[in-house]
């Protein structure tokens, strides 16, 4: 089953609901990037994207932490970058501390 060009696999609102922590801009950046990413037709392709949007991100946090100013670019990588761990890090099980 093939997606329409520019559809997203979950619905904005659903992540929103299930994030609750997610942003507006976290969102938007998610939607940017990952119709950019499905845009691609090689499964190589898109994780290489993927790879390469998740390095730039991480840069680009790197360089705010030094006070620098962010391109338009390198600010849409970071918020994708912080997205993306807003949803990680609310999946993530912790283990009970050990006393």
């Amino acid at each position: 089953m093939q997606r329409a060009q520019g559809s997203l696999p979950v619905d904005p609102d659903r992540l929103k609901r299930q994030f609750p922590d997610l942003t507006v801009e976290d969102l938007a950046a998610y939607t940017e990037v990952t119709r950019r990413i499905l845009g691609e037709r090689s499964p190589d392709e898109r994780a290489r994207l993927i790879r390469d949007t998740l390095a730039r991100g991480r840069q680009a946090r790197d360089k705010q932490a030094t006070g620098a100013a962010l391109t338009a670019a390198e600010a849409l990588d970071l918020r994708y970058l912080q997205a993306v761990a807003k949803m990680q890090a609310s999946t993530v099980k912790r283990a009970p501390a050990r006393g």
